[in-house]
């Protein structure tokens, strides 16, 4: 399916929400403080500042995974962070290293990422450069998958009560009303009346006032004011007159009347277009149709075709998991193929060794000095031996000389006995 042009933009939105749900689960002291690595984003907006001022790698730290800068590193990153999130979510995950496989490390990653039951539907190389729209998609579902092992619920957001200021009418001293003229004139009025009233006086100017009104009606039955100096005294006194009244803007008669200009200018204006809407209504009514014959034509006409497809994407599903198995599988063998080749390199080595001391002829140089002395010793045996049996054999002639000496010692005196 073809992808808007706000597409380019959705990583991004993807690492703001991923970059939230890392905050609420602690990852800077969880995960990155026994690493040394520094956070992704410190939170305020003065401190994420772009990596590499002075060259390549412009990139803020809360877009991380969003734009690539170290492959390397980013790739580390991710999946340090996995691996934690993973093991935040209940599965037991061994602690990649730097220098292990990266293909098995995503292999099984993306193993743990399906046991959860989410869907992983484009190729695992998308991961190696650490960095895109599938690094960000994992790591959210993974976090989303802690959020929920460490019973954390969203709740909705509260909004802080704002108390409506009172807007404060200030009086215009230019602007006269005509409440506020009739409440001068009452004050006026009131302020020259006198403390004490009359009743004589007062009998006295209203017969006066009745007298002069009679005359007054009397002398309006005919007038004998010329009327060019009546127009010259309204012209002069006019101005002094003249009372203006302002409108004011918030009154709610002046809403209703711009309300109804805005009636009449809605009614005028929707005469003259109506028409051409109800002409590009029809005309669109028309496309559609013609739009609806010539996709079911082209749907009966495909149909074989879809059947095919959706065949072959059944293949291509099953290939993907077979392949997915495969891969566990050559992870498997690969392990024991460097356990059976550090037992070979053990080996190799006491053959070695063993083949270097059969060839070294030292130990033969030692075994003929060592029966060289041997025959130095014997002949110093067989010499002390002829020695002591010299010696052994002198004391026996000895001894036997005593004893026949002795023997004719004791025989003699008898013999001359019997001479004599």
């Amino acid at each position: 399916a073809e992808r808007g042009p706000g597409a380019a933009f959705h990583m991004f939105v993807l690492m703001e929400d991923l970059l939230d749900k890392l905050k609420l689960l602690n990852y800077e002291e969880e995960a990155l403080r026994p690493h040394n690595m520094r956070p992704l984003c410190s939170g305020c907006p003065a401190s994420c500042q772009t990596i590499g001022m002075f060259g390549a790698g412009k990139q803020t730290f809360g877009h991380y995974f969003a734009l690539p800068t170290n492959p390397g590193e980013q790739f580390f990153m991710f999946c340090t962070l996995a691996a934690w999130l993973i093991t935040k979510a209940g599965r037991p995950f061994e602690q990649p290293q730097e220098y292990d496989d990266p293909n098995a490390v995503i292999s099984n990653v993306l193993s743990e990422l399906r046991s959860f039951g989410r869907p992983v539907d484009f190729p695992p190389s998308k991961l190696k450069t650490g960095c895109g729209e599938q690094v960000c998609y994992v790591l959210g579902c993974l976090a989303e998958e802690a959020l929920k092992h460490t019973g954390f619920s969203w709740k909705r957001p509260t909004y802080p009560t704002e108390e409506l200021e009172e807007e404060e009418i200030t009086e215009d001293d230019a602007e006269l009303t005509l409440n506020k003229l009739e409440e001068d004139v009452a004050v006026e009025e009131s302020d020259n009346e006198e403390n004490y009233i009359d009743l004589n006086v007062l009998k006295a100017q209203t017969y006066r006032s009745d007298v002069n009104e009679t005359a007054k009606q009397e002398e309006i039955l005919q007038s004998t004011t010329d009327a060019a100096e009546w127009n010259l005294e309204v012209e002069r006194v006019l101005p002094q007159l003249k009372v203006t009244v302002r409108t004011d803007n918030k009154d709610w008669r002046i809403h209703v009347d711009q309300m109804h200009q805005h009636k009449d200018g809605i009614d005028s204006s929707l005469k003259e277009t109506r028409g051409y809407l109800d002409k590009l209504h029809n005309e669109i009514s028309r496309t559609l149709e013609k739009i609806n014959s010539r996709e079911k034509y082209i749907n009966n006409q495909l149909e074989h075709l879809v059947q095919e497809y959706r065949s072959a994407q059944a293949l291509l599903s099953e290939a993907k998991e077979k392949y997915q198995e495969g891969s566990g599988g050559v992870t498997e063998r690969s392990r024991v193929l460097s356990e059976i080749t550090e037992v070979l390199e053990k080996v190799k080595q006491e053959t070695e060794e063993k083949g270097s001391s059969m060839t070294d002829g030292a130990p033969l140089v030692k075994i003929k000095q060592a029966l060289t002395k041997l025959k130095q010793e014997t002949v110093q045996m067989d010499i002390q031996i002829g020695v002591m049996e010299h010696t052994l054999l002198q004391s026996k002639l000895k001894e036997k000389s005593d004893m026949t000496r002795d023997m004719h010692a004791t025989m003699i005196p008898e013999a001359t006995v019997g001479v004599y």
